[in-house]
């Protein structure tokens, strides 16, 4: 990843010839304009990129012999340096302080490691906020991996863990809890919260813009910091969270993602008093690059650099369908990893494509990925 500004002016100091590349923000957010212009000033390359792409460009360029030429510029405000001047050395004192979770008590709930998985640079806080004790909010696509990051997260660290899913089913009794008949004598059962909350679970709420306002009123409470639960089914009970207790909720389309609602029909709006009480990170799928050293990572000697970035960019196109809604159906990193362990089984893409991607979405969505397919791959 990039570890310094790329901005400016790369500039051979030999060769004339060779023009310059000249690195700019675009107008996307997370990307690059890169263009290349030739000394009489006409532009041969003009084009976005994303971080990594980016990365490999300037590596390509040093080997080239490029180097960064940045120009003076004046300022007429210069106080507006010295805030970022300032938050640069108090950030720096935060950065050196060794961070790690402490492990939790183990047991059946801790999820399993996948050792495939890869932690990028958006681990980094959600880290922080998981030993702050933050309530953590995971927005963004179906099948992106924000469920999997806590999980995986967990699993690192030994922590058990327990998923309420808000799928429209799920009443205010499953999770909070209720009254039933047990060898004839009336006994409390807990919810999952309350489970979660006395025994120091970390508890994801998946899919938590799909709710019941019921559910969500009972949340709002524990939502503050060290929040307790009221029971009122069960004489004003108070639960008080346990100190290895971690809340987590996932939803698909609210505050930066209030665009795509109409992607994820019967989601709920948030409104900002409640996405307020959470620290809400936007979690994009993951760039060609990364998804291609997952595949590596699980696949090993099996499959090649080149087999890998190719089934990386099929997905990546599959997942630009899909926010362009030409496809109805997300692309899981979860159901390319399925499609190639059996592609490498059977030596055919097309045939490992049937029960793990065409099976799953409408026949005009098999036909579309199909395309998608058969423009990287000459099945």
């Amino acid at each position: 990843m990039l570890t310094e500004t790329p901005l400016g002016t790369y500039i051979h100091p030999v060769d004339s010839t060779a023009g310059a590349w000249t690195v700019t923000h675009a107008d996307r957010p997370h990307m690059y304009r890169i263009v290349h212009r030739l000394p009489d000033g006409v532009a041969r390359v003009d084009t976005l990129v994303d971080p990594d792409n980016l990365e490999s460009k300037l590596q390509k360029w040093a080997r080239e012999g490029f180097v960064r030429h940045v120009p003076e510029e004046t300022d007429a405000r210069p106080e507006r340096h010295r805030f970022m001047q300032a938050l640069k050395r108090v950030s720096k004192d935060t950065e050196a302080i060794a961070f790690s979770l402490p492990n939790g008590a183990g047991g059946p709930l801790v999820p399993a490691v996948d050792p495939a998985y890869l932690f990028t640079s958006r681990t980094h806080n959600v880290l922080l906020d998981i030993g702050e004790n933050r309530r953590i909010l995971l927005v963004g696509h179906t099948g992106t991996g924000k469920t999997s990051l806590i999980e995986q997260i967990a699993a690192q660290t030994n922590q058990g863990v327990l998923r309420s899913n808000m799928n429209g089913q799920t009443t205010v009794g499953d999770f909070v809890g209720f009254w039933t008949v047990k060898g004839g004598e009336t006994i409390w059962i807990d919810g999952v919260l309350p489970t979660a909350m006395r025994e120091g679970l970390w508890l994801i709420i998946d899919e938590v813009d799909f709710a019941e306002p019921a559910i969500l009123a009972v949340l709002t409470a524990v939502l503050e910091p060290n929040g307790r639960l009221l029971l009122k089914e069960k004489g004003n009970e108070i639960v008080a969270p346990h100190a290895s207790f971690r809340l987590f909720a996932t939803a698909n389309a609210v505050g930066a993602m209030s665009q795509y609602r109409h992607l994820y029909q019967g989601a709920n709006v948030m409104n900002e008093a409640f996405l307020d009480r959470w620290r809400v990170y936007q979690i994009d799928y993951m760039p060609p690059a990364d998804e291609a050293r997952v595949l590596m990572r699980r696949f090993g000697d099996r499959l090649t650099d080149d087999m890998a970035t190719t089934l990386a960019a099929i997905a990546a196109d599959c997942r630009e369908a899909f926010v362009r809604e030409d496809l109805s159906s997300a692309f899981s990193t979860r159901r390319l990893i399925d499609w190639t362990d059996l592609m490498l089984r059977t030596g055919d893409p097309e045939s490992a494509a049937g029960p793990t991607i065409y099976a799953k979405v409408t026949a005009e969505d098999a036909a579309l990925i199909r395309g998608i397919i058969a423009r990287h791959i000459a099945l």
